[in-house]
């Protein structure tokens, strides 16, 4: 009785709200050219939901499809009975699957080759498959399941080992649509606009099939990825039992600092509760070390043999570790799991009985994906969001009608981003020289792009066609993670790689004592190599983090686009962000009090990228009685707040953008808030703020108007990424000044 046991938990109000959400059944579809009676056998059913058939029909009709439909709806069917059916056909047939991790292409792996179709060999292609087991497959596999960087760095440059695999691929599989976005989702373009074009010089074009969680514009987004226009299939026909969503608060501690309790506190003590329940359990944790902490208070909260039945999962464990969790959960041996979004992506983990998040994981999108993970069947099932402390989550607790009819965020990339373009060029030119003939892949930055390079004295013109001038091929140097032209790489003492930082952002994050948390994990950071770009760091205890001290400056370099939003100008455009770190401050990781202040000399950072800016007349100042002195705490707080609101309207993290805030600026005129993207040459991020427009700034009003705290909190206008220690932020002047613009 799950609302029962949600109200003897909630002793301090902190059951928000309960939706109920009604079982479905299903809805059959019907397959235009019936599907020979082999394949039906090896499926073991004799009818495709209404979304499966509609697909179905289109990619056999040669026309490329993104199935955007709900956890558990079967989109892999899609593509296997695709595959399938042409491997098995009289016409020599191949496919290429692209998954974003090794893992989920392992498990799709065991997926399509179960059934036994005839004439399908599936094999993996990726950096664990060793030399023997490459030629192999080059000569004999028609499925291959991959990654990005592996067709990236592994097929593409030695397309004429593949000329057979190419000659014959018809089909093109994109999993997990959503979450190539950003600067990853503008490599993947590229990689695919590569993929396409050498195809067709063996004289194929192959028709892609994308599956998704929910994401905002799916066929959009695919379209952007790949270059075809793309169907959207979203009418799920797949059943559903009824679920339960439950939103809660931590309770309010101190209404002064607008502290309130621990979410992983409220999470383990839910998650222990359900499980005692007789629930069958997952919880989602926003880190690795959130994960450790919660599975850990479960175990200590319920009896010695229901704690052994409780595991933790998320990255850094070994793949058999983590393929062992997956059967136990499949097998029903497990009582409950607490992860990270590891477990969120498409792996079939079986029924569950309830969801535990702990925090909004950052979009709706992925709010939904992990809800979906209970009630995978047709069982009754509950999901809870336990909110976190920052401006998201509270927004979200004061709105709850927008958790569940908010439409998901779109995600975006931007295919004109320099830092990401010029490398892609280079790594066809290797391919295969460019020509004019190019501009059906890249249009018209291929000619600007080519003329860069040619200047660089990366490409050479030969007879009107430009060729790779360099030694080896470029992709091995191209990491598709990365917008920054250059990295720094995170290293121990004993020099194994934790991880990288784009240069744009490594003064900030990996500065000599900087405290760095990679996946969970907290590092000091010993020393930084400017010559060598590395960091190297010793594991540190995570009872101390630290906040850098800034100074930075905005140049606006073009306004492509502005529009009046209520009395202020909103633009759009390009800038250049000058910024110099000048010290840190160590701070205590429960109470955050101050434990030191150090200097730093560290040069200068220049970054050129995206921006929206909000320009402010002095007249609306006075017409909200910011007096002058009160101006910059004012902008500044609105500048806090906007940024921590922003992921509402796009597929982004407030660590994804930066911010200025200023009384005056030069290139404006104006006081002025310019929210920029933090990846060189921009990921897409401005462009879905500008978008927003008054949308943003109510949002933005309402986080801050309702947060109970008196002068500004975590929840409202402070930010942990303020390079000026959260100094000055003015509350109540944020409040008058947005409701003077939104009038």
């Amino acid at each position: 009785m799950f609302e029962e046991l949600l109200a003897s938990l909630s002793c301090e109000g902190q059951l928000v709200h309960v939706e109920h959400q009604l079982a479905r059944e299903s809805r059959m579809g019907l397959v235009v050219d019936p599907l020979s009676d082999e394949v039906w056998k090896r499926l073991g059913i004799d009818a495709l939901w209404c979304h499966q058939a509609e697909a179905l029909n289109l990619v056999r009709g040669g026309e490329s499809v993104v199935v955007a439909t709900g956890t558990a709806s079967g989109k892999s069917l899609v593509y296997q009975t695709a595959i399938a059916e042409a491997v098995g056909s009289s016409e020599p047939a191949s496919a290429l699957l692209v998954f974003p991790t090794k893992a989920l292409a392992q498990d799709q792996l065991r997926a399509i080759a179960a059934p036994g179709f005839p004439g399908l060999v599936a094999s993996t292609y990726d950096g664990d498959t060793d030399p023997a087991a490459r030629a192999w497959v080059r000569r004999h596999g028609n499925v291959v399941l991959t990654n990005p960087e592996m067709l990236h760095v592994g097929i593409l440059p030695f397309h004429a080992r593949w000329a057979t695999f190419l000659r014959r691929l018809r089909y093109v599989v994109i999993d997990e649509l959503h979450v190539f976005r950003g600067i990853f989702g503008t490599h993947v373009a590229h990689v695919l606009r590569r993929l396409r074009r050498v195809c067709a010089r063996y004289g194929s074009s192959p028709t892609f099939i994308f599956t998704s969680a929910t994401v905002g514009e799916p066929a959009a987004l695919a379209s952007a990825l790949c270059g075809l226009s793309v169907r959207a299939v979203v009418d799920d026909g797949s059943p559903r039992g009824e679920r339960l969503f439950a939103l809660w608060n931590p309770p309010l501690v101190d209404l002064d600092s607008g502290t309130r309790g621990s979410p992983n506190v409220e999470a383990a003590v839910l998650t222990a509760a359900l499980l005692e329940d007789g629930a069958r359990t997952v919880t989602f944790c926003r880190s690795r070390k959130a994960t450790e902490i919660v599975a850990t208070s479960v175990r200590r909260q319920v009896g010695d043999a229901l704690a052994e039945r409780v595991r933790s999962y998320r990255g850094g464990y070994l793949p058999s570790e983590r393929r062992d969790i997956e059967a136990e959960l499949f097998e029903g041996q497990l009582a409950g799991v607490v992860a990270t979004s590891a477990l969120e992506l498409g792996i079939d983990v079986g029924g569950l009985d309830a969801c535990v998040i702990d925090g909004f994981p950052g979009t709706v999108a992925s709010l939904r994906q992990q809800a979906g993970r209970a009630g995978r069947t047709t069982q009754r099932s509950l999901a809870v969001l336990v909110a976190g402390s920052d401006q998201l989550d509270q927004w979200l607790m004061t709105n709850p009608r927008e958790v569940f009819t908010r439409p998901p965020e779109p995600a975006v990339v931007n295919l004109s981003n320099p830092f990401v373009l010029l490398p892609h060029l280079a790594c066809a030119a290797y391919e295969a020289p460019l020509s004019l003939e190019d501009e059906r892949w890249w249009g018209e930055d291929l000619s600007e792009g080519v003329r860069e390079l040619v200047l660089a004295d990366r490409l050479v013109l030969r007879n009107r066609r430009a060729v790779w001038s360099g030694r080896g091929a470029p992709a091995p140097g191209i990491g598709l993670r990365s917008g920054a032209a250059e990295e720094y790489r995170i290293a121990d003492e004993d020099g194994r790689l934790v991880g990288t930082v784009d240069g744009a952002r490594a003064f900030e994050t990996v500065h000599p004592g900087a405290i760095y948390l990679h996946q969970g994990q907290t590092y000091r950071v010993i020393s930084l190599d400017l010559d060598d770009r590395a960091a190297i760091v010793e594991a540190a205890d995570g009872d101390e983090y630290t906040q850098v001290r800034s100074e930075t400056s905005v140049h606006v370099l073009s306004s492509e686009a502005h529009r009046a939003i209520g009395k202020v100008r909103l633009h759009l455009g390009a800038v250049e962000v000058t910024s110099q770190v000048v010290g840190y401050d160590v701070r205590d990781a429960r109470s955050h009090t101050s434990l030191g202040r150090h200097p730093l000399d560290l040069p200068a950072t220049r970054l050129v990228t995206r921006a929206f800016w909000y320009t402010v007349g002095e007249d609306v100042l006075a017409a909200a009685r910011v007096a002058p002195d009160e101006a910059p705490g004012t902008l500044h707080a609105v500048e806090h707040a906007g940024i921590g609101i922003l992921p509402l309207f796009t597929i982004c993290d407030r660590w994804d953008v930066g911010g200025v805030s200023t009384a005056f600026l030069g290139d404006t005129g104006h006081p002025t808030i310019v929210i920029y993207d933090g990846y060189p040459g921009g990921a897409g991020i401005a462009e879905l703020g500008y978008g927003a427009g008054r949308r943003h700034l109510e949002a933005t009003l309402a986080v801050v108007e309702r947060c109970p705290c008196r002068t500004g909190c975590p929840s409202c206008v402070q930010s942990p990424k303020c390079g000026n220690g959260n100094e000055p932020l003015d509350k109540a002047g944020a409040v008058a000044l947005l409701r003077a613009v939104l009038a």
